[in-house]
């Protein structure tokens, strides 16, 4: 049977139990075994059955609330607060409320009771609670794709990572980096797998070895400098920097500076792009004197992937990707109250906009 003509009934009798106990299974309702909602949610997926959302919504009470899922590590990044703020607003202008789930999130059955839809941003396949998330028995929209299993369908807003972080390494390389590097997130999203699989494809792509190193997903600009301080020593042909995480780009500026790195140009005080260090002497690599600043080194570009107050108000201001995130929030706001009016399909994949916002910090015009 393919997923259109499964049934309740179906399911019931391949699962030997009544057409309600799958149904009360299914929405974590009812006085059921958990061992029988095991079962029957096995069941449900070996057959392909999925809920028919409008007919679900008729039998039960609309809440008026949408549930709002962020990562862990999101109170702190402006990103993820920019991005709520605008999920909010556009969830009001349809009526309903917003709620924060916890970041351990809670089980399905519990929240499909309390809300009528779910916002589930940035899933991470290692994250325990988004399974139970996409399968409570409510419209699920995902900002970013969720790379792990899942049994019941799921919309989703997505931007195209790959491309993003394809714009910022060609716009260094147009700007003369010939040695760059990538401080990609930790972490199983979707957006954190796109940008370590792209630094990779674009190095073989241009027959170039992008430095790639990872760093946590919520890099602080402490975490930023330091592997930054690490690599530019190491590896002091590394002509550009791009980081990754939300904030953590004033980090790498403080790194280039310890290191007398001039920011914004790759030739810096008579270095070059062929990796010399442009010292005019001394050992490649060899970080400044406790306390001191080289008087001279080769110029290092740097550039975010996220935009945000810390990019814009740096020292230079820094080159970033806006991800618009209020945007993004509302579009993902939007795809759920049109799955719950019925406007558009529970499995419908729109797609946001993102814009490279080139600063001072690779050599452009702020």
């Amino acid at each position: 049977m393919t997923s259109r003509t499964v049934t309740l009934l179906d399911v019931a009798r391949a699962a030997g139990v009544s057409k309600s106990t799958v149904s009360d299974a299914l929405q974590g309702s009812g006085r059921v075994a958990e061992a029988t909602r095991d079962r029957v949610r096995a069941v449900a997926e070996e057959l392909g059955y999925r809920p028919n959302s409008a007919a679900r919504r008729l039998r039960r009470a609309s809440t008026g609330a949408v549930g709002l899922h962020l990562p862990a590590t999101a109170t702190r990044l402006d990103y993820y607060m920019n991005l709520a703020f605008g999920a909010v607003e556009r969830a009001q202008e349809d009526g309903l409320d917003m709620v924060l789930l916890a970041p351990s999130g809670a089980a399905g059955g519990r929240i499909a009771s309390r809300v009528d839809g779910l916002l589930v941003i940035d899933p991470e396949a290692g994250d325990s609670a988004v399974p139970g998330l996409l399968d409570a028995g409510v419209p699920v929209v995902t900002g970013e794709r969720y790379l792990g299993p899942s049994a019941g369908p799921s919309a989703a807003v997505v931007c195209d990572n790959a491309a993003s972080l394809t714009a910022l390494l060609d716009h260094v390389t147009e700007r003369g980096a010939r040695r760059p590097a990538v401080l990609a997130p930790s972490g199983s999203s979707a957006w954190a797998t796109a940008l370590r699989a792209t630094a990779r494809s674009w190095g073989l792509a241009h027959g170039v070895e992008v430095a790639l190193r990872t760093v946590p997903f919520a890099a602080t600009p402490a975490e930023a400098e330091e592997t930054t301080r690490a690599l530019l020593t190491a590896d002091p042909a590394v002509d550009a920097v791009i980081c990754a995480p939300d904030g953590s780009a004033p980090g790498v500026l403080r790194a280039a500076t310890a290191l007398g790195r001039e920011v914004g140009t790759t030739t810096g005080g008579g270095g070059g792009t062929d990796g010399s260090n442009g010292t005019g002497g001394g050992t490649p690599g060899t970080p400044p004197e406790s306390g001191t600043v080289a008087r001279s080194g080769p110029g290092l570009l740097v550039a975010a992937c996220v935009d945000g107050p810390a990019t814009r108000g740096a020292a230079p201001p820094v080159t970033a990707v806006d991800l618009r995130p209020a945007a993004y929030g509302r579009a993902c706001a939007e795809l759920l109250c049109d799955i719950l009016a019925d406007r558009a399909a529970p499995d419908t994949v729109r797609r946001h906009a993102w814009s490279l916002e080139t600063r001072a910090s690779t050599g452009s015009p702020g």
